[in-house]
């Protein structure tokens, strides 16, 4: 079996600490036989440790494109980049995953929509919290129908002071917006997936800039008052056309004790479900609520495994993200998250962001 040829576009952070290390794994599939950064010295880095023996080293994505023996791109860039160097990459007859979130509009993750389907090549967004255990475990509970129907859903992003201080996280131009483009966008998508609703009519969204200047207790230490150019905390209520309701919440630093990171809270007519624990450390455990014998029940889930995907515990979700889209490809499967499903997010997002700035609820088609 031939492998599948792979260029990375965007050697930072999210390339170093998920796709990477992930994909490196995979080489009876897969390997990386091109590395593109602005900043060379991070590709060469990259291409030395992760490469094949003669990877080749780029600057200027179009240049790597240009590489017909590449099948696969994954594009690892700031966020205003994305659509631009996707909708490039289909066009060029490359498949390609992209990092969250899939654009800094709808309108940019239109576009690269509409290449996917003109192209025919296979797009997908990078939403590896999917692939937790935890997420794995309520998504089947849902499908299965144990929750009834479910109408009321909070969406879950919230820490106490978690400031990014590296890249470009406080850069609005290049990012779009703060945490509810960066972390809020995982807790939407995991909402939307486990209520399998796609369908938003309204929205209505508060954004504050209330705690930039107050850095200190930071655990990544403290941030550049003067580079925080985007919000601090938002929130939505979303509505949708079968007229459940979705509460939104997103902060990187918030006065409260319980922070809570893509997870999400479902209350259904049979039953309720609540992810809880330390999912981000792979500590992430669901507790559903029912009534029984005339009381009220919770039964909580372990790390036990059993579910789609799911090949033990030494396997983190990166790992089974680039698995399972590696897979995709080399198989021809649809891949899990479908870029449909990333765009409505991108939807909803702005549609936030939008509400917040004019005031007015944001109805959605």
């Amino acid at each position: 079996m031939a492998l599948l040829k792979i260029g990375i576009i965007g050697c930072g952070g999210i390339a170093n600490g998920k796709h990477l290390p992930s994909l490196y794994k995979l080489k009876d599939m897969a390997v990386m036989t091109a590395f593109c950064d602005i900043v060379e010295e991070r590709a060469v880095k990259a291409a030395a440790q992760y490469g094949s023996e003669d990877a080749k080293v780029y600057t200027d994505y179009r240049e790597l494109l240009e590489d017909g023996s590449i099948d696969i791109i994954h594009v690892l860039t700031p966020n205003n980049s994305h659509s631009e160097i996707t909708v490039a990459s289909l066009e060029a007859g490359k498949h390609v995953m992209c990092e969250k979130p899939m654009a800094i509009n709808s309108a940019e993750a239109k576009k690269m929509l509409e290449a996917a389907e003109r192209t025919g090549k296979k797009l997908t967004i990078g939403y590896q919290n999917r692939f937790r255990n935890d997420s794995l475990t309520l998504h089947e509970a849902c499908k299965n129908g144990d929750l009834g129907e479910v109408y009321v859903a909070k969406a879950h992003a919230i820490r106490r002071r978690g400031v990014p201080t590296w890249g470009v996280f406080m850069d609005k131009d290049k990012q779009g917006g703060g945490p509810l483009i960066d972390i809020g966008t995982h807790a939407l998508d995991l909402t939307l997936w486990m209520m399998d609703n796609y369908k938003p009519k309204l929205v209505v969204g508060s954004v504050f800039h209330k705690l930039k200047d107050k850095s200190e207790g930071n655990i990544f230490g403290p941030w550049n008052t003067e580079e925080f150019g985007v919000e601090d905390s938002a929130f939505g209520f979303i509505k949708m056309e079968n007229g459940a309701t979705i509460h939104l919440e997103a902060s990187w630093a918030l006065n409260m004790i319980n922070a809570k990171e893509a997870q999400v809270t479902l209350c259904g007519t049979e039953a309720g479900a609540e992810m809880l624990g330390e999912a981000w450390e792979g500590k992430g455990y669901v507790t559903f609520n029912s009534t029984k014998y005339g009381q009220m029940i919770e039964t909580n889930t372990s790390n036990g495994g059993g579910v789609s995907y799911y090949e033990g515990s030494s396997i983190n979700a990166g790992d089974l993200e680039a698995k399972q889209w590696i897979e995709a490809v080399l198989y021809d499967r649809e891949p899990l998250v479908k870029p449909e499903q990333a765009y409505v997010v991108t939807q909803i997002l702005e549609a936030v962001y939008e509400s917040a700035k004019t005031g007015k609820a944001v109805e959605l088609s």
